[in-house]
């Protein structure tokens, strides 16, 4: 296990920023991608509470804790109003595995979608403030277990 300073996502963890988790289990962290100085509105993270630096590197409980987080994020993603919900692993940057589960917005053109979906100009962004209300939204609709789908919300 790296020792604090040496993994950016393990000393995230540790901090808890409030205005970016949308869930914490025993397992597993949901969290939306901060302001610097905005976001992507529906960009977050799926990470592994322990270190561990790819898919490969899983055990069996918590590659089966990875996917029913991911599949409760999608889905509230989804509830938001999100066309689609793409997931990423890169891993070649931050050595400490994390799936990167972006929404797709109503309207999106085709050539923002799939990895350029947060490129799209005209895209919902907020800034600190915009995000923590987003992520409020998000823990509201945020299923009780991996059999239930939040509703999507109403106008």
């Amino acid at each position: 296990m790296p020792s604090a300073g040496d993994c950016l996502i393990c000393d995230k963890h540790a901090a808890a920023d409030p205005g970016l988790e949308v869930h914490r289990d025993q397992q597993m962290y949901v969290g939306h991608l901060p302001a610097t100085p905005t976001a992507y509105l529906g960009h977050l993270f799926v990470e592994p509470l322990e270190h561990r630096p790819g898919l490969a590197d899983l055990g069996a409980d918590q590659a089966a804790a990875l996917g029913a987080a991911m599949q409760r994020a999608s889905a509230t993603l989804l509830a938001t109003g999100m066309e689609h919900a793409y997931a990423f692993v890169f891993g070649d940057a931050v050595p400490h595995l994390h799936v990167h589960l972006v929404g797709r917005h109503p309207g999106a053109p085709p050539e923002y979608r799939g990895v350029h979906v947060d490129e799209w100009p005209d895209a919902p962004r907020g800034d600190a403030g915009e995000v923590a209300a987003y992520v409020d939204r998000l823990r509201s609709l945020w299923p009780a277990d991996a059999r239930t789908t939040p509703r999507p919300e109403t106008s």
